[in-house]
């Protein structure tokens, strides 16, 4: 992990452990993949799945020990739920894993969240971290989802490309135009997701009933922004749909994707 993104890392982790003195707050977390290639010293990003569950068994063990480091500091625990889109289309397992989650709120834990890469098989992956942050607002009936991307939030077009492209502040209904608006590129080597993910996350979170904020993650102070309403991102607005069924719209919506993973 180089200086700059462990120092926003452990900025946010910081906010994190003071919020939830008053608050309850689930992390996601990403980018085991990518720490264990560090740790194991390769270099390209692997393609095979064994190498890929083998880097995440390493990375998932060094990214827990900083996180738990970093909130012991502070006093606050942390624990890990892993999970896998079987997690959630298994009513069986769909029921274990919210229990959990209640139990770690009940025990003012906070979840470091994750997908099992290590023996999650291209089937059952949900393929980005945006989509996976969104279900776990679904199933935790969160009232907040907060993405950080390296941009300022949702724009008219790529503002790494066209200079005059427009900061969307406020999105009510996630009609055809929004939707085409999606950008399927991320400039991150270590998780996954685009703004064309966002946007499927911010269909999950806000039809399960909660607001969702993308922000710029390169900011360090952009969480305490956001409590305190100061922020530069884009808001989409709760729309809840009596009618949407979670695991109903994974199994519809969510074709089985071979590039998942960090």
């Amino acid at each position: 992990m180089q200086r700059r993104e462990a120092s926003i890392f452990q900025r946010w982790s910081v906010w994190c452990a003071r919020y939830v003195i008053t608050e309850t707050a689930v992390w996601m977390c990403a980018g085991a993949i990518a720490v264990g290639r560090d740790v194991i010293g390769i270099k390209e990003r692997p393609s095979d799945i064994s190498i890929k569950q083998a880097c995440a068994a390493v990375g998932q063990g060094r990214l827990m020990m900083t996180y738990q480091k970093l909130f012991s500091e502070y006093n606050q625990n942390s624990g890990q739920v892993l999970m896998t889109k079987n997690t959630i289309v298994n009513p069986v397992s769909r029921r274990n894993v919210m229990n959990t989650f209640e139990e770690l709120f009940d025990l003012n834990v906070v979840p470091i969240v994750n997908e099992n890469d290590t023996v999650s098989t291209y089937e059952m992956q949900f393929g980005d971290n945006d989509t996976l942050s969104a279900i776990v607002t679904s199933i935790t009936k969160a009232d907040l989802l907060i993405l950080l991307s390296d941009i300022d939030g949702l724009y008219s077009d790529d503002p790494h490309d066209n200079p005059d492209a427009k900061l969307i502040r406020e999105v009510d209904t996630l009609d055809r135009k929004i939707l085409g608006m999606a950008k399927s590129s991320t400039g991150s080597d270590v998780g996954t997701g685009g703004m064309a993910t966002k946007l499927t996350a911010a269909k999950i979170a806000t039809y399960s009933g909660a607001d969702m904020i993308i922000a710029n993650g390169g900011n360090m102070g952009i969480l305490y922004d956001i409590m305190n309403d100061r922020y530069t991102g884009t808001l989409f607005h709760r729309a809840k749909d009596a009618e949407f069924v979670l695991a109903d719209y994974i199994q519809r919506e969510m074709a089985p994707t071979s590039t998942g993973g960090q």
